[in-house]
């Protein structure tokens, strides 16, 4: 089960070009993201672009901030098989996954990270994806996917799930992610 809410872009306002204010599921943190439709054209991401095969009909994008960062904190399981003791007996793995891209030959970018909290709120782990270079999208309008697996360090009780998204160049913020997911196993599955 995906513990991360709204890792699709699909709930909540959106669906044009347009900043908004709050994404459901997420803190916006800084800068002003877009949740923008695959069928929008003006060169953003399409149906036809590289992207995830299950897409929805939206992604995420840093609108026209230079930086742009949304949060989510999130509680592991207490009980069940990936609850407080499977963790602290090291016998839960997590996978964190993304499609991280960006626009043609621009390095606009974006980067998830997954830090992992003790029960004061002290960083126990570290998991960053991307951001994918121009060069790893073949200086394509693409969304690539980008994936982390390992323990869930003993002592973990929260994660917190970071988005940012940064301009490099142009005047549009093109860092682009969807499918952003973190699961919990045991026994090596995911």
């Amino acid at each position: 089960m995906n513990l991360v809410v709204n890792g699709d872009a699909e709930t909540g306002p959106g669906g044009s070009a347009e900043p908004v204010p709050k994404v459901a599921g997420w803190e916006v943190r800084e800068g002003a993201p877009a949740l923008i439709p695959y069928t929008l054209g003006g060169g953003y991401p399409g149906p036809d672009d590289p992207g995830p095969t299950d897409r929805g009909s939206r992604f995420f994008s840093g609108g026209n901030s230079v930086r742009t960062a949304l949060v989510q904190d999130i509680a592991l399981p207490v009980r069940g098989r990936t609850g407080r003791r499977a963790v602290d007996a090291g016998q839960v793995r997590y996978t964190v996954a993304a499609w991280l891209g960006g626009y043609g030959t621009q390095e606009d970018g974006a980067r998830l990270s997954v830090e992992f909290r003790d029960d004061r709120g002290t960083p126990v782990a570290l998991s960053v994806l991307g951001p994918v270079t121009a060069a790893e999208r073949l200086s394509r309008t693409a969304l690539v996917e980008r994936t982390a697996t390992a323990t869930v360090p003993p002592g973990a009780r929260t994660a917190r799930v970071l988005l940012v998204l940064t301009r490099n160049g142009g005047a549009s913020n093109d860092g682009y992610a969807d499918a952003i997911s973190l699961t919990l196993a045991t026994g090596g599955r995911t």
